[in-house]
């Protein structure tokens, strides 16, 4: 079997763009992946095809040893967009493998450990403050929304759920403070001020009034504050009792003084690049839950670094907020590791979301159940990519603190 094609699409998914990469091979077998171009990530697919190109040709059943020597290609310039131009290749690579042997992917690895996988809802309401038109969804404008939001998370079969910091004007307006990514009064200084504590405390209060005392709930933190705003939030929020918080620092002393000055638990990593750059938040005792880019890292290494954080009796969540094929994706990584936490999902999505793959996954009582088959067990849609050709503007990634 060799490798003949490569080959990206695209779709719109509201106010994204979806990204799929194809391969394709001479005994009629297809590989599929997703990626993502947005949030830091413009231009990989030309990344992509500049590595991937060379790949034609090749036996695609020898994955290891594709994957090791494209990381020695690029050793230069580890991480990045080289990275996750690897990954998408590895992943449509073990599409293929599963394929051709008649196996789901997650056998490939010794097979899953669990079928049910425990899934939280995420961007919870700030999917709505941005794109409330495109999901069909009232969009939040008071404690109270957050309060009946919280509800409606319990009533349609989840327990858990995370959320940004959502801010209110008093008008009905809203905002999600997004300073770490360039939006807003505060960047680039990244100080916690004009009451951001108090707002993401009463928020979160709001959330645990609707879906009740024993919901996880988590706050996503981002690269929002430097570890004095970090430390500011976190003790305003522990009578709320959070699941976790979620903190993006490249610092892990920092990020351990934080873990070690509250009693919240710390999740982190899902801007991390391979088993190198998470050892020494691990051997810092930085997290108690690490998350893992499936889409960046290849669900090779991604195992590996899950692997690794079992050693550090560190249990492991994946960052999933792209598309259905990612879904699978990352729930075959789910499926398949003992030292799995829960996995993360957005539910706000526009209406045509599933069309892009022939088996979604399957969502029950708060659980994520894999569809039957080989590979990854679905296909790419070309038909229902095609019918939503992407946006021009959607190429481009919106301030995240802004409505789309």
């Amino acid at each position: 079997m060799r490798i003949t094609a490569v080959e990206d699409l695209h779709a719109d998914a509201g106010w994204r763009t979806l990204s799929f990469l194809k391969i394709s091979t001479d005994a009629g077998i297809t590989g599929w992946s997703e990626y993502n171009e947005g949030y830091g990530s413009r231009g990989l697919t030309a990344v992509i095809h500049a590595i991937g190109d060379t790949l034609v040709g090749e036996d695609p059943r020898g994955i290891e040893r594709i994957a090791a020597t494209l990381y020695a290609q690029t050793r230069q310039a580890p991480g990045g967009i080289n990275a996750q131009a690897i990954a998408a290749l590895e992943n449509a690579l073990l599409d293929i493998k599963g394929k051709s042997v008649g196996l789901p992917v997650h056998a490939l690895f010794g097979g899953a450990v669990r079928d049910r996988l425990p899934v939280y809802w995420s961007h919870c309401g700030s999917r709505r403050v941005r794109s409330a038109a495109l999901v069909g969804a009232k969009a939040p404008g008071s404690l109270d929304d957050i309060e009946a939001l919280g509800g409606e998370v319990r009533g349609r079969g989840f327990t858990a759920l995370k959320a940004n910091i959502i801010r209110f004007d008093g008008t009905g307006g809203a905002s999600v403070h997004m300073p770490g990514f360039g939006s807003g009064d505060e960047h680039p200084q990244l100080n916690a001020r004009h009451g951001v504590a108090a707002d993401a405390a009463a928020m979160m209060a709001a959330f645990r009034r609707g879906a009740g005392a024993d919901a996880d709930l988590m706050l996503d933190l981002n690269f929002n504050f430097k570890p004095e705003g970090y430390l500011k939030l976190l003790r305003a929020l522990e009578p709320v009792g959070l699941t976790w918080a979620e903190i993006d620092l490249y610092d892990p002393a920092a990020l351990a003084r934080i873990r070690q000055a509250v009693t919240t638990p710390i999740a982190s990593g899902e801007s991390l690049f391979g088993r190198r750059a998470f050892r020494p938040f691990f051997e810092a005792g930085a997290m108690d839950v690490a998350i893992i880019d499936v889409l960046w890292n290849g669900l090779i290494e991604s195992y590996k670094i899950a692997a690794m954080a079992d050693a550090f009796e560190v249990n492991v969540a994946p960052h999933n907020f792209y598309g259905p094929l990612a879904m699978l994706i990352s729930g075959h990584f789910c499926s398949m590791i003992p030292n799995f936490r829960i996995m993360e999902m957005d539910v706000d999505e526009v209406p045509w979301i599933d069309s892009f793959i022939t088996a979604p996954a399957r969502i029950e009582a708060g659980c994520l159940h894999l569809p039957a088959g080989p590979g990854w067990g679905a296909e790419v849609n070309e038909e229902a990519v095609r019918a939503h050709p992407p946006k021009p503007a959607a190429r481009s990634v919106l301030m995240p603190g802004r409505k789309a």
